[in-house]
């Protein structure tokens, strides 16, 4: 292993906390959701984040129960999305237990990122500086608007006046 030595336990710990506080208010929050989801599995392969165990979500899909895994990393709890093995492997804990809370952290968003970019050996997709490369965007239900176009309506010619 290179620099993720270089990243402390408790250091993750925040980060993935400050990640994980933010996600669940984003407009968009599968990116913060899949970082933090990735850095968790990799911490658990290198042991260094322990499964506690099962829970019933408190977010019910389409209705239906399911179960999320809690995982502990040093001070800090959350929840990821159990594997089969899991299910055959793990005791389940039943209803969200309240008392497995977070200690209060103050970090910032971007801060929380870096530590777990590091972690996880992430590199941001790098955006192309022509913009002419690119195709434009266009929605099928685009409908050019036809305001101030003299032609109207369009395939018409200018009308011929007697």
């Amino acid at each position: 292993m290179h620099e993720k030595e270089t990243v402390s336990l408790n250091d993750l710990g925040k980060a993935l906390f400050t990640i994980n506080r933010h996600a669940k208010t984003a407009p968009d929050p599968k990116h913060l959701y899949h970082i933090k989801k990735e850095s968790i599995s990799r911490l658990l392969k290198e042991k260094r984040a322990e499964k506690i165990g099962l829970h019933f979500s408190n977010n019910p899909r389409f209705s239906n129960q399911h179960s999320t895994l809690l995982v502990k990393v040093d001070k800090y709890f959350f929840h990821i999305p159990p594997t089969k093995d899991d299910f055959k492997e793990l005791e389940h804990l039943g209803e969200l237990d309240q008392s497995y809370r977070n200690p209060s952290t103050k970090m910032s968003l971007s801060q929380a990122k870096k530590i777990v970019y590091r972690h996880i050996d992430w590199q941001p997709v790098k955006k192309t500086q022509n913009r002419s490369n690119r195709k434009k965007y266009r929605s099928s239900y685009f409908t050019p608007s036809s305001l101030g176009k003299i032609d109207w309506p369009p395939g018409k010619t200018k009308r011929k006046t007697r």
